[in-house]
């Protein structure tokens, strides 16, 4: 494990997800030029998971949930995910295994379970991150967090009136639980079809979203939606053409479950209600459906409340940053994002696409930043 000093960094990076483990396989390199002779001093640093237990978000996750791409294109930096010998593609528990042994084969200096509470300006410079296990300072923070724990929870009209369960994909661990129950899914992206497909076979499942389904061709994986994105940010940055992106295929990957579930019309979605009732949902024509439970596939935004303190300008409901390659604060250029989608850098929130912009921020933080 890399030396640190106490309390005392170069380096924090907050989030020992995928994103985290992939700057730290970067950071590692650099110790490893150093060592080597390659290179200078290289950082100290350190990286705080809220976790209990390695694995990321995937630890999380329902138990069919599956990736959009076989294992041979699903890893990070370094060392090649294991092969997924079951049907379909790797399991979330498979991804969280992955994770595990990728922190343990580099040693990386994860420290858990750390919640960061603020991450303030320092006098004279850096950061000093407040945590429930004491102080951290550093003179750069590499913001990692993901958006898990910030789920997007709907309040329509009549939720307070809703006599049945309510939960979020985050608190989904598989169909048990709703055998035999009615059970409404809300949410026309992966999530929704994905759990909606799930509970098919053993739920009376009404299928919810705001737009008609759109799945993307069944030969597209994450391969090749990591692809069309990074074609789409080298177009912008280039001034081209850029084609609507992934966008413009569609909403849904059609991974073998759910391309099964809708092969057999298990998958035929209703339009969005109009409000909760008592016993269920209705529809804007006043159709009442039954539902002793809701689960809303509404996405999450990404994790930045301990930010707080530092004021950040905003652009378009996320901080404003200087372009890609690597997505640093304009406010507090000590301050670095990663692994929140598109705007960090081509699919960053994916396995397949986060090393690139790992590799991109932890270039820019050793070669931009005094330490």
């Amino acid at each position: 494990m890399p030396v640190t000093s106490g309390r005392n960094v170069d380096v924090l990076v907050i989030g020992g997800g995928q994103a985290g483990l992939a700057a730290g396989f970067y950071l590692n390199r650099l110790r490893r030029d150093e060592a080597s002779g390659r290179s200078g001093p290289a950082p100290t640093f350190a990286i705080l998971d809220a976790n209990a237990e390695p694995g990321g978000a995937w630890q999380h996750y329902w138990n069919s949930l599956e990736l959009f791409s076989p294992a041979a294109y699903s890893s990070l930096p370094g060392y090649r995910m294991p092969a997924w010998k079951g049907e379909g593609n790797p399991s979330a528990d498979h991804v969280a295994n992955y994770l595990r042994t990728y922190e343990s084969r580099y040693d990386l200096p994860v420290h858990r379970p750390v919640r960061v509470q603020a991450v303030r300006a320092a006098d004279g410079g850096g950061y000093v991150t407040d945590t429930d296990r004491g102080q951290w300072t550093s003179r750069v923070v590499i913001n990692a967090t993901g958006s898990w724990n910030t789920p997007q929870f709907p309040r329509p009209p009549g939720s307070d009136r809703f006599a049945g369960q309510q939960l979020h994909t985050a608190g989904y661990r598989g169909p048990e639980p709703y055998a035999g129950r009615n059970v409404v899914v809300v949410g026309g992206g992966n999530s929704g079809a994905q759990i909606a497909a799930d509970l098919a076979p053993t739920a009376a499942v009404t299928w919810v979203t705001r737009n008609p389904p759109r799945y993307l061709p069944d030969d597209v994986d994450g391969r090749a939606l990591f692809d069309i994105a990074t074609r789409r940010v080298r177009a912008l940055a280039a001034g081209e053409p850029e084609g609507g992106g992934v966008a413009s295929l569609g909403d849904i990957v059609a991974v073998p479950s759910v391309r099964a579930a809708r092969d057999a019309g298990l998958l035929d979605a209703r339009p969005m209600f109009s409000r909760l009732t008592p016993g269920g949902v209705q529809e804007e024509d006043g159709k009442q459906l039954d539902a002793d439970v809701i689960i809303w596939c509404t996405g999450f935004r990404p994790d930045l409340q301990h930010l707080q303190p530092l004021g950040l300008t905003t652009r378009n409901g996320v901080p404003a940053t200087d372009a890609l390659p690597a997505t640093r604060s304009v406010d507090s250029p000590g301050l670095f994002f990663l692994g929140y989608g598109d705007w960090c850098g081509p699919a960053s929130a994916t396995l397949i696409g986060v090393g690139a912009a790992a590799r991109d921020t932890v270039a820019a933080v050793a070669g931009s930043v005094s330490l």
